[in-house]
């Protein structure tokens, strides 16, 4: 009988998936492009969140591991993810995102040299306009202020564990919940987080196709509650409107 360990694989990509059919495919045809170095050796989980559509069986056709959370808190359905994975190396990346094809290697290069804990990648838009590239500037000031990183995450797996996954008290800001209790993890064992130059998530615009260009901009200039109420990750209202009752 072969044992869990045996079964064990370098990494594994966690997808959270609620009603994606439209971009689903494109995300696991990149992931599919980042793990040619690694033959047989990459695994993808997709959680499925209350799906009506046909995510689950473009999900099942392209090989996926399937996992099911209907819950509204996007920490919960990431953790039941990374519950399943048998990977030693864990990335998260949400399903309207396609990773760049040298991902895989180069978050591998990171871990191997034994001098990062983990960390995310700069993030694309689809497409730009004025106030896409205003709120990208602001959102990269955030990021500058703080050192943490936005968009896909890495780490080993037994780090994930270690830190207790993502916290399943915020309904939204989780990533960097728990960046931030990674990297100081990682400070205790003399180990940086780190934003992985040289790769890239190619994101959809769908929140600005829905709420507008400078929503993001308003938002932070007019209505900074607002701001408040998503650093602070547990306003239902909020995390509804923007995240789980949100159409696209």
């Amino acid at each position: 009988m072969p044992t869990m360990r045996d079964n064990i694989m370098k990494f594994s990509v966690v997808i959270p998936a609620r009603n994606e059919e439209k971009v689903i495919g494109g995300c696991l045809d990149a992931i599919r492009a980042a793990a040619v170095p690694y033959p047989g050796d990459v695994e993808v989980i997709v959680v499925l969140n209350r799906c009506t559509d046909s995510t689950e069986s473009i999900a099942r056709n392209a090989g996926a591991k399937l996992v099911r959370d209907d819950s509204k808190c996007l920490a919960r359905i990431r953790n039941a993810g990374a519950r399943a994975a048998t990977g030693d190396i864990l990335v998260t990346v949400d399903a309207d995102s396609r990773m760049s094809p040298n991902m895989l290697a180069k978050i591998d290069a990171a871990l191997g040299s034994g001098r990062f804990i983990g960390g995310g990648v700069p993030v694309i838009p689809e497409r730009r306009s004025v106030g896409i590239l205003l709120s990208e500037f602001l959102l990269w000031l955030g990021l500058l202020g703080t050192g943490l990183a936005a968009g896909l995450f890495w780490c080993r797996r037994s780090d994930f564990d270690a830190v207790g996954g993502f916290n399943e008290k915020l309904l939204v800001g989780e990533d960097l919940d728990l960046a931030k209790r990674l990297r100081a993890h990682g400070r205790r064992q003399g180990k940086r987080f780190k934003l992985l130059w040289g790769t890239y998530i190619l994101t959809s615009c769908r929140k600005f196709d829905r709420f507008g260009d400078w929503f993001a901009v308003r938002m932070f200039l007019l209505r900074p509650g607002d701001i408040f109420r998503a650093i602070k990750g547990t306003d239902r209202e909020f995390a509804d409107r923007y995240f789980y009752d949100f159409e696209h």
